[in-house]
């Protein structure tokens, strides 16, 4: 399966101003066929929502490496089913502790990824989550 036809959003919620992970992922999903949209950085839940509406995404993906991912996560999420919009999976990257992924589940989260793992395996997640 390849990502073509499908488009996903990159979102770098918050103050955090390192993105090259989030720009890392967004080249390995176009290059597995997907349409990306980047957001650039420091996008509030309410722009990035708008984004993911406007643009009428298949997936979002945050990337966060601040430490606040338990409530940008959350925020987004609540915000997206605010708009009728709570369908598009939502996935978070970054630097996240591994006593945090039962709340970011929790919360609605459809997939977390770590530096820890390969961007094949993200990508063949991502993948199986939109087939």
């Amino acid at each position: 399966m390849t990502l073509e036809k499908k488009r996903i959003l990159i979102a770098k919620p918050g103050l955090d101003g390192h993105d090259v992970g989030a720009k890392v992922i967004a080249l390995a999903l176009r290059d597995a066929g997907a349409e990306v949209i980047y957001t650039g950085l420091r996008r509030s839940p309410e722009q990035i929502v708008r984004i993911a509406v406007d643009e009428d995404v298949d997936m979002l993906g945050l990337s966060i490496l601040s430490g606040s991912h338990n409530e940008l996560a959350a925020s987004v999420i609540e915000r997206l089913r605010r708009e009728d919009a709570g369908d598009i999976k939502v996935f978070v990257g970054g630097t996240i502790p591994d006593e945090d992924f039962a709340a970011l589940r929790a919360a609605g989260v459809s997939g977390i990824f770590t530096s820890e793992m390969t961007i094949a395996s993200v990508i063949a997640e991502i993948e199986s989550q939109l087939s």
